[in-house]
């Protein structure tokens, strides 16, 4: 837990300072999250269970390349589980890191870099390859996503916000490369990118997956949470 608190730290004082409007090519970065240096942590919990929770752990950095704003995300105990990091002009993916079965970070294969697409015609294709979780597996896991409908008005945090819905297919497949097998899993998932916020609310078709955003931490208040 120390690593992690320190690893957190250590993220925000190399942040770059500031909260400056920020432009993007991709007419979806209204629904995406703000660019700000400091950090923000959304709490989301599963209301289908309610004791699941999820942290999601944003800030923006800038760099040689430009603009960019990561999204880290922790379990319900603070293990930090991968993190994404997006371009700001475009919204395509630029790192995938993932935490492997040894606890390690580990920055994955990224084949196809587009999560969020340009616009209500486009279907975007998210591919990345990393290290299994449990055993000597490696986990191809493939994102297709498309938005659904027009904007909509959605509760996040108690106010109706201008929403957009985007319907994802994933597609996890498991390859050993001792023997040779491989297993496929698929599934859906319903995405909500309130306006100001990002990602507020998601759910699998039959809603016995459901996490939505709860309420939006300061640093300060995450490190209290996760220190116990």
């Amino acid at each position: 837990m120390k690593y992690i608190l320190s690893c957190i730290v250590l993220i925000t004082l190399l942040a770059s300072c500031g909260g400056d409007k920020h432009e993007s090519k991709n007419p979806m970065f209204a629904y995406f999250y703000e660019v700000d240096s400091v950090p923000r942590i959304y709490l989301y919990r599963d209301i289908a269970h309610g004791l699941d929770e999820q942290f999601h752990r944003i800030y923006s950095v800038t760099d040689a390349k430009g603009d960019h704003i990561v999204v880290e995300v922790y379990a319900t105990d603070g293990r930090i589980l991968e993190a994404i990091n997006y371009n700001v002009d475009s919204l395509d993916v630029m790192d995938h890191m993932v935490v492997n079965r040894n606890l390690e970070k580990a920055k994955a294969e990224v084949f196809k870099d587009k999560l969020i697409p340009m616009n209500d015609q486009e279907e975007v294709w998210f591919a990345t390859r990393f290290q299994g979780f449990l055993d000597s597996t490696l986990i191809l896991k493939e994102i297709k996503r498309k938005v659904s409908g027009k904007e909509i008005q959605h509760d996040v945090l108690g106010e109706q916000v201008p929403t957009i819905v985007m319907k994802d297919r994933v597609r996890m497949t498991n390859f050993n490369p001792f023997t040779k097998k491989e297993s496929v899993l698929e599934g859906k998932s319903t995405n909500y990118f309130a306006k100001g916020y990002g990602l507020v609310e998601w759910h699998t078709p039959d809603k016995k997956v459901h996490y939505k955003l709860e309420k939006i931490l300061t640093q300060e208040e995450f490190l209290q949470i996760i220190a116990h």
